[in-house]
């Protein structure tokens, strides 16, 4: 069997890094990795934590790059690697621009899709943007859906796929935390180990939707700083999002303060090791709401919905919107409610048991007839 692997992100690179480790363990299964770099920096620091070798690189990345760009240049480039190879089947990861150009080159070549991480909807073709719409409309081509929880096998029901198609797996983010968060981690960037994680409260912040970008993130930027000042023991770590509109919003509102550290983007590695010495995470990122619950940290969701309901229901998150008032009411609430912290940190994360990889590998070797 010949598994085409295709990813251009850094987080899709973190999810599909398992699937890939648990391929080369199999004499029976030739691999094929193409990346499209749609993100080039922050991908390219992945590949070298995993140690992954790409057979095929695109290095489709241009500085402000559009959408119709990232595209256009990722499914023409697709479509020469998947006449080469011809695979038995491609498998793309998640919602990015590259996920639906990867699906939309392989049906045009009729090989057959796996979409792992199917059946996520926040119910919003708009929010998130593009994410929302590149997994609905990559749901309609795929083969086989690999979907996290229930949740997302219902969602996958609902829009009239057949449920022989759908296989819950857990998400592969959880099996990448096993390769990565360490005992006595010491960070390259000096200020994170000079942090007292024992005596202080440390939260780690992340923001960077562009649906975020304007008045919520404002909002968010401003409750957060008035958090800080309201509580001596407290300090932020915000890692600043590359693009530059985050980075002047994060200044103007909260440069100033001492106990805030805008730091410059971590890799996968420190990141991670770093969620797991915080307090608690506010982040209106999706995969953070996957991850944050394995190591027991309490979730502030800073967005208007998510495609992650799991979380909420289980109770290792909470969506708490973009007003001043909810992110501040919000994270008081879990500084001063040693309950309210501990039912959500000692909640039962709803996402996997760190073997979707290798469920997902088993399920092709079953489904894939010769």
């Amino acid at each position: 069997m010949k598994i085409m692997t295709v990813f251009g992100t850094r987080p899709e690179g973190i999810k599909m890094a398992p699937i890939i480790k648990e391929i080369e363990k199999r004499p029976e299964i030739e691999s094929v990795i193409c990346i499209t770099a749609q993100h080039r920096h922050m991908l390219d620091q992945v590949l070298k934590l995993f140690e992954i070798q790409p057979d095929y690189d695109l290095n489709i990345f241009k500085p402000g790059q559009s959408l119709t760009e990232i595209t256009t240049r990722a499914i023409k480039g697709l479509e020469e690697v998947i006449i080469k190879e011809r695979p038995d089947v491609l498998l793309v990861q998640g919602d990015t621009t590259t996920v639906f150009a990867g699906a939309l080159a392989a049906f045009y070549q009729k090989v057959k899709i796996g979409h792992v991480e199917a059946g996520l909807r926040s119910g919003n073709l708009y929010s998130p943007y593009p994410e929302e719409a590149n997994r609905k409309l990559t749901g309609v081509l795929t083969n086989y859906h690999f979907a996290p929880t229930d949740i997302n096998r219902q969602n996958l029901l609902r829009e009239g796929y057949p449920d022989e198609n759908i296989f819950i797996t857990g998400n592969t983010v959880i099996d990448a935390l096993k390769y990565t968060v360490k005992e006595g981690y010491l960070f390259d960037n000096q200020i994170l180990n000079d942090l007292d994680y024992i005596n202080k409260r440390i939260i780690l912040l992340t923001s960077h939707r562009r649906e975020n970008i304007g008045k919520p993130m404002e909002n968010i930027f401003k409750a957060v700083n008035d958090i800080v000042e309201c509580h001596e023991d407290v300090e932020v770590v915000f890692p600043m999002h590359l693009n530059p509109k985050v980075r002047d919003i994060a200044k103007e509102f909260m440069g100033p303060n001492s106990r805030i550290h805008l730091i410059e983007p971590l890799e996968y590695e420190p990141f991670t090791n770093l969620m797991a010495k915080c307090h608690f995470v506010i982040t209106d990122s999706g995969g953070l709401q996957e991850e944050a619950p394995t190591l027991g940290k309490p979730v502030l969701v800073v967005r208007e919905e998510t495609e992650r309901p799991e979380g909420v229901e289980s109770g290792t998150a909470k969506l708490i919107g973009t007003t001043f008032e909810g992110v501040y009411n919000n994270m008081e609430l879990l500084l001063k409610d040693k309950d309210e912290y501990n039912r959500m940190a000692k909640a039962v994360n709803p996402y996997g048991d760190g073997r979707a990889g290798e469920r997902i590998v088993e399920i092709l070797l079953k489904q894939i007839k010769f």
